[in-house]
């Protein structure tokens, strides 16, 4: 940086040439574990995967993707997409979700700030709502930090207080709602017992209640905000442990599809619509799956679903769910200011970038890589396109998904010759191994690994360098283990599928006919993880990365 002020010019590289288009390739969800049965990356036929795996050791390599290689509080933390990419297009490790929350937590400092005064000023007259995932998943959010937010805004004056509780059983075991809601009333009990009005007012299972993301089903939406804002629901109890109770005993209940329910008192009225005057709070800490009800709550102009009655309430997330929207305004934990990212300096030192991946992970290889920033960096120079996803059924139905066309796009991209580098995402290992269904998640794997056959084809015909890796792992373990990591059985004998993302590393693989002969994989990084491959794409684009980036996993040797 020096005297003279921050530059954004990158220096070039003293070894590697620039000029030689790169695709860097996300395969969502590909972690790298033993091989056995339920590794659904090993069982399908994955011949592109294998050759890169199997070709020059040097050009190999297994990364951290979880815990503290991406900005997550504890090595027990699974990655995620949203901080995984965040890492691979930021070049450095920032504080992440969870993390963020428990600083703020632990400082105090979240009731210090504009969010929480905002929310406040409801306490007085009106209810306090928190509406969120109870469990201890760590993935959206997590128990305790609701546990300390009930104990901090009570002690500050929250004088009634309705909890809207959506169960897991996606990053934590089917069935552990149960427990959850125990812990849950027991902590409200003792709240009530000091006075405090505190109550669970509603609920519903994750994946049929609120919890949609990136526009799918609005009808999801829709359930959680007639239980939860409207009071109204088709199921009805008297209190939320008998509810989860009552809808898990159905047959092929499960906890991340429960119908919607409400608490209703003696006389049958719900006891925690969403009134004028009143606060409301969405818990989670990850993005994705509450910014439709973010909007839901916020905008005054909506027009995905009739919401019947609009309270006029006071709305704050626990973070700042989307950065470029401003979704939600008000927030209780500001985001990582995440600066600098490589896209941008790599546009604004010429390189032309293609993104493109299918709804569900479009975010991921535009907003999440850019610094969690909407939009271009310049027009004139970045194309990004976004493939319809299916919707209205699940990823196992059609596990091919969209790889074949998301595939087709980068190839036509990169046989353009209009574009330095094309980055694409392939959803199929994560969004088909979220399913639990092994069978679709190993066609999901060969379906991502010829779609990258596609792409490699392409850059062998330009001269092109590829980058293949991943952003955490899933459809390589898809069953839950014991400590010694046999698989663990359920009541009847049967496996317990892992449905949730996973510890494991990932691979980055390189290679391509413009690759320098001399490139290799450096040996005398101590934990390499996803945020040292920033300044490897830069690397591979012919330019130094900035000093203060996580250093490159290459190095050139002399010929």
């Amino acid at each position: 940086m020096g005297s003279t002020g921050f530059s954004w010019t990158l220096p070039d590289h003293p070894k590697l040439p620039k000029g030689k288009p790169v695709a860097v390739v996300v395969l969502d969800g590909w972690g790298e574990a033993n091989p056995d049965e339920y590794n659904c990356i090993h069982v399908a036929q994955t011949p592109v995967m294998d050759s890169l795996k199997n070709g020059a050791p040097e050009k190999w390599k297994l990364v951290k993707a979880h815990g503290m290689a991406v900005g997550l509080p504890s090595d027990d933390d699974m990655g995620n997409s949203e901080v995984g990419h965040n890492a691979l297009g930021a070049g450095r490790i920032f504080a992440q979700g969870a993390k963020l929350v428990d600083q703020a937590l632990a400082s105090g400092k979240i009731y210090e700030g504009d969010g929480f005064n905002y929310i406040k000023e409801s306490f007085e007259n009106g209810t306090l709502h928190l509406i969120g995932l109870l469990s201890d998943g760590g993935v959206h959010s997590r128990l305790d930090q609701l546990q300390l937010l009930l104990k901090g805004a009570s002690e500050r004056g929250a004088k009634r207080i309705r909890v809207h509780i959506l169960t897991d059983g996606r990053d934590v075991l089917d069935g552990s709602s149960v427990g959850f809601v125990e812990t849950l009333e027991n902590d409200l009990l003792q709240l009530r017992e000091k006075g405090i009005d505190a109550r669970i007012a509603s609920g519903g299972g994750r994946m049929y209640v609120t919890m949609d993301r990136y526009e799918n089903d609005w009808d999801v939406v829709k359930r959680g905000w007639d239980a939860q804002v409207l009071g109204d629901a088709p199921y009805k109890f008297q209190s939320a442990l008998e509810a989860v109770k009552t809808l898990r005993a159905e047959p092929k209940a499960n906890d991340q599809y429960l119908p919607p329910f409400v608490i209703v008192d003696d006389s049958g009225s719900a006891v925690g619509p969403v009134l004028d005057g009143d606060a409301v709070v969405t818990i989670n800490f990850r993005a994705d799956r509450m910014v439709m009800l973010a909007k839901a709550l916020e905008y005054a102009d909506f027009d995905k679903f009739d919401r019947v009655r609009v309270p006029k309430i006071r709305y704050a997330g626990m973070l700042q769910y989307d950065g470029e929207l401003k979704l939600p305004s008000r927030y209780l934990v500001s985001p990582p200011e995440i600066e600098r990212t490589s896209g941008e300096y790599l546009v604004k030192n010429g390189i032309r970038t293609f993104a493109c991946s299918e709804t569900v992970k479009f975010g991921h290889v535009t907003f999440f890589w850019n610094g969690n920033r909407s939009g271009y960096f310049d027009e004139t120079k970045e194309e990004y396109v976004e493939i319809l996803s299916d919707s209205g059924i699940t990823f196992n139905v059609a596990p091919k998904m969209k790889a074949l066309q998301i595939a087709e796009k980068a190839r036509d991209a990169i046989l353009s010759g209009k574009f330095d580098q094309v980055r694409v995402n392939l959803p199929n290992g994560d969004m088909v191994g979220h399913t639990g269904d092994i069978e679709a998640t190993v066609v999901a794997c060969k379906a991502a690994d010829e779609a990258v056959k596609i792409i490699l084809d392409a850059v062998e015909q330009v001269g092109g360098i590829y980058l293949v890796t991943a952003d955490h792992g899933n459809a390589e373990d898809m069953v839950k283990r014991n400590k010694s990591g046999k698989p663990l059985l359920d009541k009847s004998g049967g496996i317990q599928i892992l449905t949730s993302h996973t510890l494991q590393p990932v691979p980055v693989a390189i290679g391509g006919p413009g690759l320098h002969p001399g490139v290799k994989f450096r040996t005398d990084i101590q934990t390499p993880g996803l945020a040292n491959v920033a300044a490897t794409v830069m690397n591979l684009h012919g330019f130094e990365s900035p000093a203060d980036y996580e250093p490159t996993l290459i190095e050139v040797a002399d010929n």
